[in-house]
């Protein structure tokens, strides 16, 4: 069984949301789980952020 990764996509926000949902979509259909603070949080602590950044197994900048 192939492990599923945790994938963080970090960029700005407003400007590439259907970027960012490409991206989302594509990590999705790879078999594996999309991270983004705003999917849970409206305003996420720096700290916040760090620790979901340390946690994932793969960090997309887009």
């Amino acid at each position: 069984m192939r492990k599923k990764l945790q994938v963080y996509i970090s960029s700005t926000f407003y400007d590439l949301i259907e970027e960012r949902q490409a991206a989302v979509e594509a990590v999705l259909k790879a078999g594996h789980i999309p991270a983004g603070l705003e999917l849970f949080f409206k305003e996420p602590s720096m700290e916040t952020l760090k620790r979901w950044i340390d946690e994932s197994d793969v960090y997309i900048l887009i």
